[in-house]
């Protein structure tokens, strides 16, 4: 088996990959905690969920928060005897990056890129609704071609509370109908809605340098409810990152004659 890790600013996601099929778990990302402190939260999740930490044979970790890719390596090698794949720079992933500067591209959009264009097809266009809102397109032939990066839906809802004097923060949740009757709804309406238009737009503008057709792809912890709220999301698929980091490990395994998970 084998253990996935995708680590934003905000979140953790978890996965244990048995083949194509995956069990997955989120964890908020916090950098404060020690390499034990991960190894016994992820020993423990592995454990209640019937897997013992001796069943893995590899590990893969895709983050975008260095503190945490170096205390979840220790945490992988001290707990589960495993040296971790962090995908970065000069880690083979199978996809073309033409952006100007293919460094700075993060191994979550990477993942996305790929997963989506195996599962899916191309071109796409892969919306990540996490801390960041990040709309990345995908070329017909599978290459990553650049992205849009904008605000999260949470990030939206907080500032909002945190800006205003007379505003506070309410559920992010999808109301009934777009015009409030009172404060809470009002702002939901504002932000749901609000973001839902971001995405329909933003869509519409990368369709259009994509000779306007390209499947839709929404994933990350808030997918679902932005989905709810728009006209342009195709698919909404929550493991696309962790099945895109399972592919990245797949192939860098095959290459060093490692046993697949």
């Amino acid at each position: 088996m084998l253990l996935v890790l995708d680590v934003s600013n905000r979140h953790t996601a978890v996965a244990v990959a048995n083949g194509s099929t995956m069990r997955s778990w989120l964890l908020a990302s916090d950098p404060q905690k020690t390499p034990d402190d991960q190894g016994l939260v992820l020993d423990t999740l592995l454990t209640r969920a019937g897997f013992g930490a001796g069943a893995l044979h590899g590990a893969v970790i895709g983050s975008v928060v260095p503190v945490l890719t170096a205390t979840l390596a220790e945490a992988c090698s001290r707990y589960f005897n495993v040296t971790p794949l962090v995908v970065g720079p000069g880690v083979r992933t199978g996809v073309r990056v033409r952006t100007d500067n293919p460094r700075e591209v993060g191994a979550d959009r990477i993942a996305n890129t790929l997963a989506a264009y195996r599962c899916y097809g191309g071109p796409a266009i892969v919306i990540d609704c996490s801390t960041a809102t990040t709309f990345d397109a995908v070329s017909a032939g599978g290459d990553y071609l650049g992205s849009v990066i904008a605000p999260g839906i949470e990030m939206a809802m907080e500032a909002l509370a945190r800006q205003t004097a007379q505003l506070h923060k309410v559920e992010l949740a999808r109301p009934g109908r777009v015009i409030g009757t009172n404060t809470t709804s009002a702002i939901q309406s504002g932000v749901v809605y609000g973001f839902a238009g971001l995405v329909d737009g933003l869509v519409s503008r990368i369709a259009e340098e994509l000779d306007g057709q390209a499947r839709v792809i929404a994933t990350g912890p808030f997918a679902e409810l932005v989905q709810a709220s728009t006209r342009s999301i195709d698919t909404v698929n929550r493991l696309l990152t962790l099945e895109g980091l399972r592919l990245i490990w797949e192939m860098n395994a095959r290459e060093r004659g490692a046993a697949r998970p």
